[in-house]
C-alpha cells in the first residue's frame, strides 16, 4: 500500500538519533539567528565530511490555494528554475552541478522547500542562487506553457496511470469535504488545463518573501559565517505582508463514508482513513504520541503485528500498512490499507485490521512490545544522522507544521513516557465508524497492449 512507517513525524526521528550521538554540551547545535526582514536562518554544523546541505523552505503549500487554482504552488515550485533577471532558464541547474552538487525542490500540502547538496566551498555561491529568485524570478509566458504541460504529464504519468495514487486522491477527496487537504497537491487536471501565467506570477509576489521563509543549512560550516552571508544576501529584502490566511476547518464527520474506485491494475486494495487529533501543544497532549506508537505497534517493522498476523500468519494479504503523522499544519488521518491475497477478498482484509485494531483496544500491548517498537526506533534513527539532507529535512518539516526545532526534545521525551494503557485508551476511542472513510479500489483489466508513459522532459521529482 505504500503507506509510511510510524514516526514520520520529523520531530521525533530527528531528536531520537540527536539525543543518543551528541553530548548534551553540543545540543546549542543547531544555531538560529532571525534578520530585520524575518527571515530566520537555521545552521546546525555537522563536519564529519565536506559538504553542505542548503535548504530554503516557504511556508506555503497545496492548502493555501483556492478552487479554481488547485496545482499551483506546485507549478510555481517548477517555474523557479525558469530564470530570473540575472540567469537564464535552466542556468540555475547548470551552476549546481558544475559546483559538483545536485538540486531539487518538493511541494506538498505544507510547504514548498528548495535545496542544494553542494561542496561546503559551495555553498556561498547556492546561498547568491536562492537569494537572487527569492525576489528577482523572471519568467516568460512562452516558458510557464511549456512547464504547464509537464506538469500535466507528470499528473497523468503519477496519478492518472497509478492506480494507487487515484485511490489516495479519492479517499482524501471524500475524507475531507470542506478541509483543503482534500485538494491534491498536483491540482486537478481542469484547474491546470485553465491556468494562466498570471497565476504564477500572482503567487510568487503573494508568498515569495523573507519574512515567509527560513534557510536551513547542514553541513561543514562555520554558523557564524553562515549568518554572515545571509544578512548579506537576504539583509536587504523588505518583508511583504503576508494574506491572512482562512483555512475553512473540517466539519465533524457523522457517519461511515465509502467510496469504489476502478482503474486497470493487478490487485485490489483497501484503503481505510479515520479523523484523528494531531499534535497541537507538544507539552500538555498525550494522545498524539500514544497514536504514534500504536501506529509503530501495527506497523513499524517486518516484526509489526499487521505484517506477522496478515501477511506471514493467516496469509490474508500480500501487504499492509499503517500510517499516521501527528505533526502538521491541518488535519490529520490515521490510515490503514493493503491489498488482500489470492483467494481473499477486501472485505475479508477489512475484517482482519478491524479484527488486529480491536484485540489491542480488548486486550492492549505488552510492556515488551512497547519497548520493543520504542528501542527499534532509536535505532533506526541513529543512522538518519548519515545523511545531511535528513538533518535538514527533519529540522524543516518540524517548523513548516508549525513547530519549533528545539520542541524536538520534548517530543521525545513525551514519546518515550507513553504507556500501554494510554496506546489501548486511543485504540479504544478513535476508530469507530462515524470518523471512518474507507476507499476500495476495484481492478479492471490491463490493457496488454499499453505502453509506459514516458517520463516529460523537465520533471523534477
Amino acid at each position: 500500500m505504500a503507506l509510511r512507517p510510524f514516526f514520520h513525524g520529523v520531530a521525533l526521528s530527528c531528536a531520537l538519533a540527536a539525543m543518543l550521538v551528541f553530548p548534551a554540551a553540543a545540543r546549542a547545535n543547531p544555531y538560529e539567528t532571525t534578520l530585520s526582514n524575518g527571515l530566520r536562518v537555521i545552521v546546525k554544523e555537522d563536519h564529519r565530511a565536506p559538504v553542505a546541505m542548503h535548504m530554503v523552505w516557504y511556508r506555503v503549500g497545496a492548502m493555501d490555494e483556492h478552487d479554481g487554482t488547485t496545482g499551483i504552488a506546485h507549478l510555481l515550485e517548477h517555474m523557479m528554475f525558469k530564470g530570473t533577471k540575472k540567469l537564464r532558464p535552466g542556468e540555475f541547474n547548470e551552476i549546481v552541478a558544475r559546483a559538483g552538487g545536485s538540486d531539487n525542490a518538493f511541494t506538498n500540502q505544507d510547504y514548498t522547500a528548495y535545496f542544494q547538496r553542494v561542496p561546503a566551498s559551495a555553498l556561498p555561491r547556492m546561498m547568491e542562487l536562492e537569494a537572487d529568485r527569492m525576489k528577482n524570478l523572471n519568467f516568460d509566458d512562452q516558458e510557464f506553457g511549456r512547464e504547464l504541460k509537464v506538469v500535466m504529464e507528470e499528473r497523468r504519468l503519477r496519478t492518472d496511470d497509478q492506480a494507487q495514487a487515484q485511490l489516495h486522491e479519492q479517499l482524501m477527496a471524500t475524507a475531507f469535504i470542506a478541509h483543503p487537504y482534500r485538494r491534491p497537491v498536483i491540482g486537478w487536471m481542469n484547474d491546470l488545463e485553465n491556468m494562466r501565467p498570471q497565476d504564477a506570477r500572482d503567487w510568487y509576489r503573494r508568498w515569495y518573501a523573507p519574512n515567509n521563509a527560513y534557510v536551513v543549512v547542514v553541513g561543514d560550516v562555520d554558523h557564524r559565517k553562515v549568518f554572515d552571508l545571509a544578512k548579506k544576501l537576504y539583509g536587504g529584502m523588505k518583508p511583504v505582508a503576508m494574506p491572512v490566511r482562512k483555512v475553512t476547518a473540517e466539519p465533524p464527520q457523522t457517519g461511515e463514508r465509502r467510496i469504489v474506485v476502478k482503474a486497470p491494475a493487478e490487485l485490489p486494495q483497501l484503503a481505510m482513513a479515520w479523523k484523528v487529533p494531531k499534535l497541537g501543544n507538544v507539552n500538555t497532549d498525550r494522545e498524539p504520541y500514544a497514536l504514534e506508537v500504536l501506529a509503530g505497534i501495527l506497523d513499524g517493522n517486518a516484526a509489526s503485528r499487521l505484517p506477522r498476523a496478515l501477511v506471514r500468519g493467516s496469509q490474508i494479504a500480500v501487504e499492509v500498512g499503517a500510517y499516521y503523522d501527528s505533526t502538521a499544519r491541518g488535519e490529520v488521518v490515521f490510515m490503514l490499507g493493503g491489498s488482500p491475497a489470492k483467494g481473499h477478498t477486501v472485505a475479508e482484509l477489512e475484517s482482519a485490521l478491524r479484527g488486529e485494531l480491536k484485540r489491542i483496544a480488548d486486550e492492549g500491548v505488552s510492556a515488551a512490545e512497547l519497548e520493543r517498537i520504542k528501542t527499534l526506533t532509536v535505532a533506526g534513527q541513529i543512522y538518519k544522522l548519515d545523511s545531511t539532507y535528513v538533518q535538514a529535512m527533519e529540522i524543516g518539516r518540524l517548523e513548516a507544521a508549525g513547530y519549533r526545532w528545539q520542541d524536538a526534545d520534548l517530543m521525545l521525551e513525551k514519546l518515550r513516557s507513553v504507556t500501554s494503557e494510554e496506546v489501548q485508551a486511543v485504540a479504544r476511542k478513535y476508530f469507530g465508524d462515524d470518523a471512518l472513510t474507507v476507499a476500495v479500489l476495484d481492478p479492471q483489466p490491463l490493457d496488454p497492449n499499453a505502453k509506459p508513459r514516458a517520463k516529460p522532459a523537465g520533471l523534477r521529482h
